[in-house]
């Protein structure tokens, strides 16, 4: 029921951090935002603490082993969440010369898929090694 709270209000801060993004955009400084951006991570930041707090409350000899399986899913997360930021930053990176270089050469557009089909493989490995985390 904790860990329900806590997506539930999770969701609710991220829904409403877009409404007052979409809302307010036009007139938002990039320092206000970068100060909303630090405070909502802050934020999920505490919740992630606080989701972790029931598994070490755990009694007797099944301690170790409640901590073991928060720690599992904290890494699996992890895992996929910096692999997809990865890959994302290297399909922008990626996909901003692919698209320059199709512009020039319509003839290159099969290459420049390749390559974009490699920065997307990134993404790929942290689901791999989020999967072998959970289920070894």
């Amino acid at each position: 029921m904790y860990s329900i709270f806590i997506l539930g209000s999770t969701v609710a801060v991220t829904v409403c951090a877009g409404f007052y993004f979409r809302s307010h955009g036009r007139g938002i400084s990039g320092a206000r935002a970068s100060r909303i951006l630090i405070g909502a991570m802050v934020f999920l930041f505490a919740m992630l603490c606080l989701s972790v707090v029931p598994v070490f409350a755990a009694e007797g000899s099944d301690a170790a082993a409640a901590s073991a399986e928060g720690l599992r899913y904290i890494g699996a997360s992890l895992a996929i969440g910096l692999a997809c930021i990865g890959a994302g930053i290297a399909v922008a990176y990626v996909g901003a010369a692919a698209l320059g270089v199709v512009g020039e050469k319509p003839e290159m557009l099969g290459r420049t898929l390749i390559y974009i089909g490699l920065a997307e493989g990134i993404a790929i490995y942290g689901i791999v090694i989020s999967i072998l985390i959970l289920f070894a």
